[in-house]
């Protein structure tokens, strides 16, 4: 299991305390420092099942200062994973990578429903 966080976002701290907090076993990446390559974002997109723009910190000023809002869909698939990995920033985060499944962003009750079976 692997986490790509950014260490002062509170969202990764928190997603990374509900970690702890279960027993998770996982490997810390500080997706600014070292976000996966295009290649990988590639496999982790397939894998995830979800569109591509779900993977974009819309919310971050790097997305704001590409200007990229509404733009996405005009963009090929190829070059919005390069971008992706030239620029953790623009990841959604945190972003929780297992054997089975990939989880964009940190939400307790779907993270408990998909990785511990709760459907509380």
């Amino acid at each position: 299991m692997t986490l790509y966080c950014y260490p002062k976002c509170t969202t990764c701290r928190g997603a990374a305390k509900w970690l702890n907090d279960h027993d998770f076993t996982y490997e810390y990446i500080d997706i600014k420092q070292a976000p996966p390559s295009a290649e990988e974002l590639k496999r982790l997109h397939t894998l995830s099942g979800l569109p591509l723009s779900r993977f974009f910190n819309t919310s971050g000023n790097s997305y704001r200062a590409l200007g990229l809002a509404g733009r996405l869909a005009e963009i090929e698939a190829d070059k919005l994973y390069q971008m992706l990995s030239e620029d953790g920033m623009l990841i959604k985060r945190p972003l929780l990578v297992t054997a089975e499944q990939v989880l964009v962003g940190f939400k307790p009750d779907d993270w408990a429903n998909r990785l511990l079976g709760d459907e509380s």
